[in-house]
């Protein structure tokens, strides 16, 4: 007998939507088509969009260190709301995930405690060259992350020799936080106590774009891959777009959503994360390298503090937004809204993620494929509200948007484990595989 039969939904398979009932049995996709068995469960998915199960490549879900704010599990309750199957977390914890013991003290704690599947993020230091070297093998590790410039924790690589070495050294892709430090030590002076519309001009796109050249150039230089996170200026975008191959970049869906001034004048401190949200002409470049397929990802740097925190007087207040939750609701709209495909929001968020890291058997719907699924209902208009967050911090940026389209099932492995909003079952997430 089968374990579960999706019917009636138009099912996103090789690009296109078809009318297809999808079966699984033993956590795989059984088989594709007209299908008359039997099964212990049934989803009836009429005028609803089967998808694979979406990708976020970007979280902080702050274990071990700052469990107040976002744990494991509460993040990945996030997730699992928002129609996201599987997660990439950081490293930026207190103690940094950038030895193999810390490494296995993050696997250990997601065992049982996570509904999504996972990958973890090794931390790069400017001394263990030696660790990331041997990294191939290691389970649930989805790649390196550099932060080229501070932010939240203190895992910072600022200088160059260091960057090189972590370039040189890596056996996975290496995903970056770009940010030139030496500027953003120079720019401090340019910090207005009390008024975040300063962020911008402190980390500003000169900041950014000093950065990612570098990065560039050293990846380039050893054959390396190189996954820039976040990106944020139209300078990036013209200068990344001439770099494609080995050289892969994200965007967020906050910086294709809200923009300078008038997310600082409305959000204040809330709209504060690293690198900033920028003005309206970095907002329509970045639209313009979604549109004509320069960016790879779309991840959320879901990255959750408390209010308490985040309602200190600026520059006290921490950076950083939740975002795992909101990613498939907001990026959805804008399918609605015309300023991407179907098809391209599928690249960004599973098609893509897989080429990249070589996740198997994930991404896409295919017989022998892993049975995750985002089903959402793409006519159904729903408002965010800070009530219904999942994550510890119990806020958005997003409060009061009503976004169309909407995740409304999240299976994974076969198994049913968000329905219109409830979350069911245990959390028996596993971590990814690679190739």
């Amino acid at each position: 007998m089968l374990d579960l039969i999706i019917k009636n939904g138009k099912c996103y398979i090789d690009g296109e939507l078809k009318d297809e009932d999808i079966a699984v049995k033993d956590g795989k996709i059984h088989q594709i088509g007209q299908i008359s068995d039997e099964a212990k469960e049934t989803v009836n998915a009429q005028d609803q969009t089967v998808l694979p199960g979406c990708i976020d490549t970007q979280t902080h879900f702050r274990e071990p260190g700052s469990t107040d704010t976002e744990d494991l599990h509460s993040g990945s309750r996030a997730a699992i709301s928002g129609g996201i199957t599987s997660v990439f977390e950081m490293p930026n914890t207190n103690p940094p995930t950038s030895n193999k013991k810390e490494f296995q003290r993050k696997l250990d704690l997601a065992k049982n405690r996570m509904y999504c599947n996972y990958a973890f993020y090794f931390g790069a230091t400017a001394d263990n060259a030696n660790e990331l070297a041997d990294l191939k093998d290691l389970e649930g590790c989805c790649g390196i992350k550099l932060f080229a410039g501070s932010s939240t924790g203190n895992l910072l690589v600022a200088e160059e020799d260091d960057i090189d070495k972590v370039f040189q050294s890596s056996s996975k892709v290496v995903a970056v936080h770009s940010e030139d430090e030496a500027i953003l030590n120079i720019n401090k002076k340019l910090i207005k106590n009390g008024d975040v519309h300063s962020h911008p001009v402190w980390r500003s796109a000169e900041c950014a774009i000093s950065s990612t050249r570098r990065i560039v150039r050293i990846a380039e230089r050893y054959k390396k891959k190189a996954h820039i996170l976040h990106i944020t200026t139209k300078e990036e975008i013209d200068f990344l777009s001439q770099h494609k191959g080995n050289i892969t970049f994200e965007i967020t869906p906050q910086h294709l959503t809200i923009y300078a001034p008038d997310c600082y004048d409305k959000l204040g401190t809330y709209a504060q994360m690293n690198p900033p949200l920028r003005d309206k002409s970095h907002y329509d470049r970045l639209w313009y390298g979604v549109k004509n397929n320069f960016n790879d990802t779309i991840g959320s740097d879901h990255a959750p503090h408390l209010r308490k925190n985040k309602e200190k007087s600026y520059p006290n207040s921490p950076s950083g937004m939740p975002g795992v939750q909101t990613l498939m609701p907001v990026m959805l709209n804008h399918v609605n809204d015309g300023k991407l495909s179907l098809n391209q929001l599928m690249n960004l968020v599973c098609e893509n993620p897989v080429k990249i890291f070589g996740i198997q058997n994930k991404g896409f719907i295919k017989e022998g494929y892993d049975a995750d699924f985002t089903i959402v209902d793409m006519n159904k208009i729903i408002e965010i509200k800070n009530e219904n967050i999942e994550s510890k911090c119990g806020w958005t940026p997003f409060n009061g948007y009503k976004f169309k389209g909407t995740p409304i099932s999240t299976i994974i492995a076969g198994k049913i484990k968000m329905q219109d909003g409830k979350i069911l079952g245990d959390p028996d997430g596993t971590p990814l595989k690679f190739s």
